[in-house]
C-alpha cells in the first residue's frame, strides 16, 4: 500500500465510498444528503492542509484522509484529521496506515498535538484504533450524535500529544 497526495483526478474513486459512508449517517457529522461537489470541496483540502489517498499496487483507492489545523490563533498548534476507508477494504490496515501517516504529517508540520472533535461513541473500531495509537477520550458530549440505528449517542473528543 502506498499513501500519496490526493488530486482532483482521485475524486471519482473516492466519491462512491465517501457518499456511501456519509449517507449512512453512522460515523460522520456531515449532512447525509451531502452532494458530490460540496463533498469534494469539504474533503479535498488545499495547502497548507493536506488530503491523501491510500492505494494498492494497481492504483485502486483503498481509503483517504484529510489533515488540517484544528484551531486558529493561539491554539493553531493543534492538528486534526478525518479518515474514510472504502468498506470493501476494511480490516486490511488501511485506516491504521492513514492515521499513522497523519500523525507523521502533523509532527513534520510543527503541530504539538492532534485532536479529533467528533468521534461517534458507537464507532468502536475507530475508537479502538485511535486508542491503540495513543489517543485518549478527553470528553464526551452526551447524546451529541443522532445515530440512525442506536438513537442519540455520545460524541467523543479524542486527543494525543505528538
Amino acid at each position: 500500500m502506498q499513501i500519496r497526495e490526493a488530486t482532483a483526478a482521485d475524486w471519482p474513486a473516492i466519491w462512491p465510498f465517501f457518499h456511501r459512508i456519509v449517507a449512512a449517517g453512522e460515523t460522520f457529522t456531515f449532512p447525509t444528503g451531502l452532494g458530490e461537489e460540496e463533498g469534494r470541496d469539504w474533503w479535498l483540502l488545499a495547502e497548507p492542509d493536506r488530503t491523501v489517498v491510500a492505494v494498492d499496487g494497481a492504483g485502486t483507492v483503498l481509503g483517504t484522509a484529510k489533515m488540517n489545523r484544528n484551531h486558529m490563533g493561539n491554539a493553531a498548534h493543534i492538528a486534526s484529521a478525518s479518515y474514510m476507508v472504502d468498506p470493501t477494504h476494511t480490516g486490511q490496515g488501511v485506516g491504521r496506515s492513514l492515521c499513522e501517516y497523519s500523525l507523521e504529517w502533523a509532527r513534520g508540520a510543527g503541530y504539538r498535538a492532534m485532536q479529533f472533535n467528533a468521534v461517534v461513541a458507537t464507532n468502536s473500531n475507530a475508537v479502538r484504533l485511535y486508542e491503540s495509537l495513543g489517543f485518549e477520550v478527553v470528553g464526551t458530549l452526551p447524546e451529541g450524535f443522532h445515530h440512525p440505528v442506536h438513537g442519540y449517542v455520545g460524541l467523543h473528543v479524542m486527543y494525543r500529544l505528538l
